[in-house]
């Protein structure tokens, strides 16, 4: 939630997507507001209720948003790359570049998120910084061989199958893929160099 940087990440605290819209973020803010208000008995946490009320008072003002977007973008970029962009979108080996970048994405997905360890094609995209076109064909390969399930919501699951052949990858890759930190904890840096 907390980047090294100091900064914090608002749609996180208030367990919102950043393309939330504006109704969504003053319900969702409302009600954890209720759920940390230090007069709450049960669940009250000033703490938290601060960090909602400074989360909420950033995203609910547009050009503070705005500002905000700019910041959230760089600092969760640096956190989500995971191979050569040049290299990535061409011929066989850019497909199972693509193909384990999906899977570590997943899989990191559900060890940080376990309740919720789906990802949608949109956020694929985003994460690997690929166009949803180029992506395609691996989210269908993944999908034939049983190594991905995608919900009737249109997010896509790692199965086991799939878990077993990132774990294959990473031995025979020798490190070139890396597991992700999610969006959301304290990222490691990112290793200067090869990727």
């Amino acid at each position: 939630m907390t980047h090294p940087s100091g900064f914090v990440d608002y749609y996180e605290v208030l367990q919102i997507s950043p393309n939330a819209m504006p109704e969504t973020i003053h319900r969702v803010y409302r009600i954890l507001a209720q759920l940390y208000h230090p007069d709450n008995g049960e669940t009250g946490d000033v703490e938290a209720f601060g960090l909602v009320l400074e989360a909420y008072r950033t995203l609910n003002d547009p050009e503070k948003r705005a500002g905000y977007d700019v910041e959230h973008k760089m600092v969760s970029g640096q956190k989500w790359k995971i191979f050569d962009q040049s290299s990535a979108q061409q011929g066989i080996d850019g497909e199972r570049r693509k193909r384990i970048g999906i899977l570590s994405l997943l899989c990191t997905k559900r060890i940080n998120d376990a309740a919720n360890p789906a990802l949608t094609v949109f956020e694929l995209e985003d994460l690997l910084g690929c166009p949803r076109e180029h992506l395609e064909l691996s989210l269908w390969y993944l999908r034939e061989s049983g190594r991905v399930s995608r919900g009737d919501n249109g997010r896509y699951i790692m199965t086991a199958k799939g878990f077993e052949l990132l774990e294959e990858s990473q031995s025979s890759v020798n490190g070139k893929v890396r597991m992700l930190n999610s969006p959301f904890s304290e990222p490691q840096h990112a290793a200067s160099g090869s990727r």
